[in-house]
């Protein structure tokens, strides 16, 4: 039901992650994060939160994401109505995409990036999705390449029944968590963008640069 990418720029630290679907809400079901662990998408036919917290909680003991995966198939049955992707804060990525999704399935991971989907309209939207990413401006800022990520998936074919939500995750151990959501709408992907650039600039961004941060909680002003 949905396409994501979780992606970390080494440069600065940030990790964030993207997604969108044909139904309601996808920032709270698939995107979950932490500055100090990574971040985890879950998503598919039978999409588990309780997974995508998970993962997380694995990570922030130690195990990679490709360790967590094997532990994840011994022991849900229902892994293949599901698709998990993974980010660790080092960089390291794990994907798995169960067939029992609709297809059109696909997905990739390399250090600092994992994309997948399922009920894809096309069989390039994972495909354009990274050949973007890899080819960007690495100077750009990870929310901006995202955002392009979820364009191009979009215009590669996106969800075969049309976008409905979109969500943006950011996370940076100096700046004040980054979390959009737009839960409804015809176009979500142009809202998403709408609403990321109104809050980074003017003084609703000066504002968020006086907030506490991972790297300094009681920071205010």
């Amino acid at each position: 039901m949905t396409y994501s990418v979780l992606a970390r720029d080494p440069q600065t630290g940030t990790i964030g992650g993207v997604a969108t679907t044909g139904s309601f809400c996808v920032g709270g079901w698939v995107l979950r994060g932490d500055i100090k662990i990574g971040m985890s998408a879950s998503q598919g036919a039978s999409a588990s939160t309780l997974l995508g917290e998970q993962m997380l909680a694995q990570m922030n003991l130690g195990e990679s994401p490709d360790a967590i995966i094997k532990t994840i198939q011994e022991k849900d049955q229902g892994l293949e109505y599901r698709q998990i992707s993974m980010l660790s804060i080092e960089g390291q990525t794990a994907v798995y995409s169960g067939k029992s999704n609709e297809s059109i399935i696909d997905d990739f991971h390399e250090e600092n990036f994992v994309t997948s989907g399922n009920m894809l309209g096309g069989d390039q939207v994972i495909s354009s999705i990274k050949e973007y990413f890899q080819g960007a401006d690495a100077n750009l800022p990870l929310a901006e390449r995202l955002l392009e990520c979820l364009k191009q998936g979009a215009q590669a074919g996106g969800d075969k029944r049309g976008l409905l939500s979109a969500a943006m995750l950011i996370l940076h151990p100096d700046q004040a968590p980054l979390t959009l959501r737009i839960d409804h709408h015809e176009d979500p992907i142009t809202q998403l963008d709408l609403l990321y650039q109104k809050v980074t600039s003017g003084d609703y961004y000066e504002w968020t640069k006086t907030v506490p941060t991972r790297n300094n909680p009681y920071r205010y002003k």
